[in-house]
Order: C-alpha cells, then structure tokens, then sequence
C-alpha cells in the first residue's frame, strides 16, 4: 500500500490528539464557543448556542472517539478505517483555516489539549497531507487484514517503516505544537513592535 507510512502518522496523531483533549478539553471547548460566536460582536446570536460545560462534554465524547479511531484504523488499515480517518483530518484542516480567519483573538485550536497551540497555515497544511496520505490508503486498503499483514510485505517485516512512523509522528506534534507556539509568539513581538 502507497502512504502506508504517513497513514500510520495521521492514526498516531488522532490518537495522541484524542487522548490529550479528553483529558484536558477545555481549550478545544473554548475554541469552538468562540468560533461559533457572532462575528461582529455585537447584541446575542441569533441561534442558541450550547453553553461551555456542555460543549466541554461533547469535545471530551469526540475526543475519544477520535482516539478510537485513530486506534482502530491503525490495527486495521482498510477502506472504511481510512475514509473515516481522511474525513476526520479534512474537518480538522477546516476548524483549523475557519480560526485562522475568523480569528485574530484565537490564541489556540485546542488541537492537543493544550494552551498554546494557535492555528496557524502550517498546521492546515499537515491536516491535509495527512487528509491526503488517509484517502490514498482507502482506495488501496485490502478488504481484510490488518496492520499486521501489511507490515509482513515490508521490508524487514516492517521493522523500520515502524520505527520511521513513530519518529514521523513524534515530529509532526512537534511542528504542530511547538512551531505553532513560536509562531505565535513571533506574531506578538511584531504587533508590539508595530510590524504586521
């Protein structure tokens, strides 16, 4: 299977980034009230929102949803697993681009349960590689089987494409996190110092 490796990355991640905003929902909650709050600011929206303990409760159900499936269709890599994990990264690279402009006052996505991880071009840019890599694996994915299987016809039974997949995903966290917080940071000193 074609992008076997950047598909496993894309299952790690969703389910790293499932376990963390279970655990700490909050920031994804925050991000979405504030997202679906009027544009203009001005007088109540005009449809009735969710108040925040009940959108803190429902980021926590998706969050392990989202683990599950990343869990899921790691051990099985087929057609339906990876359509859905494609699906999942396509809305995520959408939050991501709607904060992006919607929001100058977004100071996070919420993406890992953390504080400091605004939304930033690149991070839409990772979402849709990986939205990418997910959809060419739903339509090479065997019917049956699982990671297993397709592991035994890689070289090594798979051995270093393992090792490469977890380097890979410890990698794209840390662009998605903590280049992310850099960014930001150097968008603050800009303003401050009058620069755009």
């Amino acid at each position: 299977m074609e992008l076997i490796g950047p598909y496993l990355v894309a299952c790690g991640l969703l389910a790293i980034a499932g376990v963390a905003k279970a655990a700490r929902p909050d920031d994804t909650a925050r991000a979405l009230v504030q997202l679906t709050a009027p544009i203009d600011g001005r007088g109540p929206s005009r449809r009735r929102t969710p108040g925040f303990g009940t959108v803190r409760s429902l980021v926590r159900i998706g969050a392990a949803a989202e683990a599950l499936l990343g869990v899921v269709a790691l051990v099985v890599p087929r057609t339906g697993t990876a359509a859905a994990v494609c699906a999942s990264y396509l809305v995520f690279a959408g939050f991501v681009a709607l904060a992006i402009v919607r929001g100058g006052t977004l100071a996070t996505c919420g993406c890992f349960g953390r504080p400091d991880t605004p939304p930033t071009a690149v991070h839409v840019a990772v979402n849709l590689v990986l939205a990418g890599s997910a959809a060419a694996v739903a339509a090479a994915a065997p019917a049956t089987g699982t990671v297993l299987r397709v592991l035994a016809h890689q070289p090594w039974h798979g051995v270093p494409l393992v090792l490469v997949a977890a380097l890979g995903t410890w990698l794209a966290t840390l662009v998605l996190v903590h280049l992310s917080a850099l960014e930001a940071v150097r968008r603050q000193v800009g303003l401050r110092a009058g620069h755009p």
